[in-house]
């Protein structure tokens, strides 16, 4: 069935590029919370080890644990060839397939200040953001400002256009993952802008936590998925 492939490990793997491991739920692949590449307070004090924890372990948690429930309830309305609840679910896996893959690439896109966190980008990444943004503070800039614009919870993004050869600057609602958007579209980095990603530390100066999280962002892993986009 359509939706099958639709769900299937190339599909996804593609989506994310990273973050999955594999196991099945009534023939289903399932998902399972990847580890994170530092340790919970690395990040500090651009992002304390309290966020860190209920980020990871609470939210992107409960994600995962969501999204294998709905394909578990997916397999078995199938099974019973009813269209209405697999129609009715479709949100369900969306929502939380898709904040399992932004997540799997936000943790990626930070690193601790000292091991590549906050070090600005090199090689044809920084050349490409030169020549289109004329410099990386007026792109972040320019990022800044989409993300505190962005009214309620969702994303922004720095992509790279794969049919058009160029980067772009796009948002994102809720837990929608890029791809939903468009096809076409590389996410080399994004920024969580749900409260929670935040709040316990920087309150409501959704601002000042977009200003501090360049100190930690790691520009290495953009390039590396920039570089890789374009072979």
């Amino acid at each position: 069935m359509a939706l099958r492939s639709i769900l299937s490990k190339n599909t996804i793997a593609r989506s994310v590029g990273l973050g999955l491991r594999l196991g099945h739920a009534r023939g289903l692949k399932t998902l399972s919370l990847p580890d994170l590449p530092y340790g919970y307070g690395a990040l500090e004090p651009v992002i304390s080890e309290e966020i860190m924890h209920l980020h990871h372990l609470k939210h992107h948690l409960t994600y995962v644990t969501n999204y294998n429930k709905a394909l578990e309830l997916l397999d078995v309305a199938m099974v019973k060839g009813d269209a209405q609840t697999v129609v009715k679910l479709q949100s369900l896996i969306k929502f939380n397939g898709g904040g399992h893959i932004n997540h799997s690439i936000f943790w990626n896109n930070l690193a601790p200040t000292g091991e590549g966190g906050g070090e600005p980008p090199e090689g044809p990444l920084a050349e490409a953001i030169d020549k289109q943004f004329i410099s990386l503070g007026k792109l972040i800039e320019k990022i800044n400002a989409e993300g505190a614009a962005l009214q309620g919870s969702g994303w922004v993004w720095l992509a790279f256009e794969k049919q058009l050869g160029r980067l772009a600057v796009e948002t994102t609602l809720n837990q929608d993952p890029l791809v939903t958007k468009k096809a076409t579209l590389v996410p080399l980095l994004g920024v969580d802008v749900w409260e929670h990603a935040y709040y316990l530390q920087y309150k409501n100066a959704k601002q000042e936590y977009l200003s501090s999280i360049w100190k930690v962002m790691n520009w290495k892993y953009a390039s590396d998925v920039y570089d890789k986009s374009r072979s």
